[in-house]
């Protein structure tokens, strides 16, 4: 299985990054850094005014599409992003399987003042430390990938630091996890991570299940209007693009015409 595939390499290379910057030197680097977490929910939390919440991606590429963007430049993607309006940012920092990198969400940091998500296969505190360091006001947290322990345990992690976290259900047992670990910002992967189907009646599925007062947030298979203003009607606050994006000529202008009410 693919993920199988992708957490045991996230393990392998953390072991390495562990080795040549051990966890406390990589903390006592937050003492300089210049970009403290900000408190992302006003930014998901739908409202009238502004009812499509939009977390935009960058993201190169996929295991199951390949290459998504050839001409990938992650600084400016971030700029067209927040100029269209974006609510957050999702940067890809998984290597090997979606060509990201931390130093894309570091350089985005520098340059775009939208609030910015890590997204990678997260399993370990080194990485969520590693989050804000780089200037993640929030990580991601894929409950499918951690065991209940884990997932509270990563979650109080992240918040100690100041950050918060989007953890990320794909049926009702990592749903059930994410409300025992505490989670504020849930997130409803429609694809499969075991073999990339999709789901799209997954969150009329899961959402009544979902205790009030969470931010809830709609991810895949989101590439066209129509079912945003579905989701939304729903109970959706927010939504995760990455591939729709990556395949515009227009990135702003495709941005703002999803997010036009």
């Amino acid at each position: 299985m693919i993920l199988d595939e992708i957490i045991k390499k996230t393990k392998d290379d953390l072991e390495k990054r562990k080795s040549d910057f051990p966890m406390e030197w990589l903390g006592r680097s937050l003492a300089h850094n210049n970009f403290a977490p900000r408190d992302v929910k006003p930014y998901l939390s739908s409202t009238k005014e502004n009812p499509y919440r939009i977390i935009a991606e960058v993201k190169k590429a996929s295991p199951s599409k390949g290459i998504i963007r050839e001409d990938f430049d992650p600084i400016a993607i971030a700029q067209s992003y927040e100029i269209g309006g974006a609510d957050a940012l999702s940067v890809l920092t998984e290597p090997h399987f979606f060509k990201g990198s931390l130093e894309y969400l570091a350089q985005i940091r520098r340059y775009v003042s939208t609030p910015l998500l890590r997204k990678d296969f997260i399993v370990d505190e080194y990485q969520v430390l590693e989050a804000s360091v780089y200037g993640a006001d929030f990580v991601l947290l894929i409950a499918k990938a951690l065991s209940k322990k884990e997932l509270t345990s990563l979650l109080a992690f992240a918040r100690e630091l100041g950050m918060e976290a989007l953890v990320e259900i794909h049926d009702k047992t990592d749903l059930l996890k994410a409300i025992a670990a505490g989670a504020d910002i849930i997130g409803i992967n429609h694809r499969n991570l075991e073999d990339f189907k999709m789901d799209m009646s997954l969150g009329e599925k899961l959402l009544p299940s979902i205790p009030k007062g969470k931010i809830i947030v709609a991810e895949s298979g989101l590439n066209n209007k129509e079912t945003i203003i579905n989701l939304s009607k729903i109970g959706f606050d927010a939504f995760l693009i990455g591939e729709y994006f990556m395949r515009q000529d227009n990135i702003t202008q495709a941005l703002q015409k999803l997010k036009e009410v």
